[in-house]
Parts: C-alpha cells; structure tokens; sequence
C-alpha cells in the first residue's frame, strides 16, 4: 500500500488574497463624505479633523474638502514621545 494518495491532492497552492492596503488619497486631493482615505492595519495614522476612524482602522471622510496630512509628538505613559501622522479633511 502506498503511503501518500494518488493524483489529485497538493499541500501547495494555499496563498492569501492581497488585503490592498495603504493611502487611497493623497494630500490635496479632493475628497467626498465616505471616500476611504487610508486602508491599514493598526493605527499608523490617526484620525484628525472631519475623518473617522472605522472598526477595521479604515480612516474615512465626514465632509467634503481636500486631504492634509500632518505631524504631531504624542507622548506615550513611560514619558517618551513619538511623532504620529495625522489625517484631515478641510474645506
């Protein structure tokens, strides 16, 4: 009797779909109410003006206006601090 089965049967082939992540809309850019703006895991940018952060860490729009991102040093609990980029909509 032979140990594996015939034909017909692979243990390769099993790759994820891409998650195509990363930002939709660039600095300047107009934008709509609900337009995605930053598809990512994890909060690497933050919510600012007009955006909202949604349940899969989607940043989205809340007003129409044009894109803008910016830095800021956010001070964590141990005392040190970190620079966060953070995404807004102005009109």
């Amino acid at each position: 009797m032979s140990q594996t089965k015939s034909s017909g049967s692979t243990k390769l082939g099993r790759d994820s779909k891409p998650k195509y992540l990363g930002v939709k809309l660039f600095g300047g850019q107009v934008v709509k109410i609900g337009n995605i703006i930053v598809r990512q895991r994890g909060t690497k940018f933050i919510p600012g003006k007009n955006t909202k952060l949604g349940r899969d860490d989607t940043i989205y729009s809340m007003k129409d206006g044009r894109v803008q991102f910016s830095t800021k040093r956010m001070e964590k609990f141990d005392g040190t601090q970190k620079r966060k980029k953070i995404v807004s909509v102005v009109e």
